[in-house]
């Protein structure tokens, strides 16, 4: 059996309790071409290993979670020798003596080392994760890069298109699936823009094994395109009105988080984290320090959200998160379907509406008010324009709207009605 080796900043949990968060691993050498890894993230640690490819250059490969606020349990969940036993048979496995990597580089070697390079670098590893797990790997991830062909993507591509969107089923049940009508264009168009989504994972976990010298040429994948003419956008959103009613149907914790997300455009996870020290009433805003593209931005508040939150964090302490829930805890992933249902029932709102409707209520409103694309992706915490023109743009005042309705022929012939339209903002 090999000698374990120790290592002072990695061998207990007390020990990486202390280490700063930080997105390259801690390394530890096992011996010639192997090192253990321990990357700590801000709710808990991975163990990896790396492997030595020659060439100065190496493979990592996440091997399971460190053992923290939970346990090993010695298959998912690891402690620093338990995950040294795993690196090596890796590398038993997957090496000769030379310690250069045997096997093809399969589809699935390249997802898994994408996602990795996600989980350091990037906030979204979990959808593309997910959506590999289901979509890519039962048909492609067996194959060697090497004869990926473009043929072969664009039959799988078309092969999302014909299979029906998959259900919600219970863990180890046969999966679900919606039905499919052959007659509903829509259907047909839906099913081609989340052929589109997933092909967008899959080349970018080849174009990454591509960059990282894993395959010579990235050309059969470049000549797969998207479908056209699929991506159209139908955002729901809120009126003001409706707004008013879902916030006074909503019990005090669950109508504070309503409120901030109407009030800032953010995201669930965004405001969940987010603690007293992080608004500054002088400037009127609030700091999210960690978001989906991992960038951290200021989000500019009106005179209203600025007193809503001055509220909000009245006689807490500087580091108390400012949004709980009921029992006074942070609110976590999920935590908001039921409340979001009751209060749409409440409020009157058909049909209900998810949670995540707020956020795109925000942008709506303000995009229908004159405010620029550029200012409302900074505060959505987009990297530029596009999102918010996609799904915002036709929202947007335009010249030409403004020019046609001004000077547009007018032919008199449509019949004046007697018909009276409510109005909403007095519901």
């Amino acid at each position: 059996m090999a000698k374990r080796v120790r290592d002072a900043l990695l061998d207990s949990r007390a020990a990486r309790e202390k280490l700063p968060a930080q997105a390259k691993p801690y390394y530890r050498s096992l011996g010639p071409g192997l090192h253990i890894g321990y990357r700590k993230g801000k709710t808990g640690g991975v163990w990896v290993a790396r492997l030595y490819l020659g060439g100065q250059s190496y493979e990592v490969k996440k091997i399971a979670h460190a053992d923290g606020k939970l346990d090993a349990d010695g298959v998912n969940i690891l402690d620093f020798w338990q995950a040294q036993d795993k690196a090596r048979e890796l590398h038993r496995q997957r090496s000769t003596g030379t310690g250069e990597i045997v096997g093809p580089y399969t589809v699935k070697r390249a997802i898994d080392d994408y996602i990795l390079w996600m989980e350091i670098n990037r906030k979204t590893a979990r959808d593309a994760r997910y959506n590999a797990d289901a979509l890519i790997l039962p048909e492609l991830g067996h194959l060697d890069i090497i004869k990926l062909t473009a043929t072969v993507i664009r039959r799988w591509q078309q092969n999302l298109v014909e299979t029906p969107a998959r259900a919600r089923t219970r863990k180890g049940e046969k999966q679900n699936f919606r039905a499919l009508p052959a007659d509903d264009p829509d259907a047909v168009r839906r099913r081609r823009a989340t052929a589109n989504r997933v092909l967008t994972i899959l080349k970018a976990a080849l174009n990454h094994a591509w960059r990282e010298g894993k395959v010579a040429s990235d050309a059969e994948w470049r000549r797969v395109l998207p479908f056209k003419g699929v991506d159209i956008a139908r955002v729901r959103y809120l009126t003001v009105a409706e707004a008013q009613r879902l916030v006074n149907a909503s019990p005090p914790a669950f109508r504070a988080l309503v409120q901030a997300t109407l009030q800032t455009g953010a995201r669930v996870s965004e405001l969940a984290r987010l603690r007293v020290e992080d608004f500054n009433r002088d400037a009127g805003t609030l700091t999210i320090r960690i978001s989906k593209t991992g960038k951290p931005r200021h989000v500019v508040l009106t005179d209203e959200g600025i007193e809503l939150f001055t509220q909000f964090v009245m006689a807490k302490p500087r580091d108390a998160l400012i949004l709980t829930n009921a029992a006074g805890n942070a609110w976590g992933t999920g935590h908001q379907k039921e409340p979001i249902k009751a209060a749409c029932v409440a409020a009157r709102i058909e049909p209900a509406i998810g949670f995540h409707i707020l956020r795109h209520t925000w942008a709506s409103l303000a995009v229908m008010n004159g405010v620029v694309p550029m200012v409302v992706a900074k505060n959505l915490g987009h990297t530029d324009t596009r999102m918010v023109e996609k799904h915002y743009g036709h929202l947007s005042p335009s010249y030409v709207a403004d020019a046609i309705r001004a000077g547009a022929p007018r032919f008199g012939t449509v019949p004046k009605s007697n018909v009276a339209v409510l109005d909403e903002t007095r519901a």
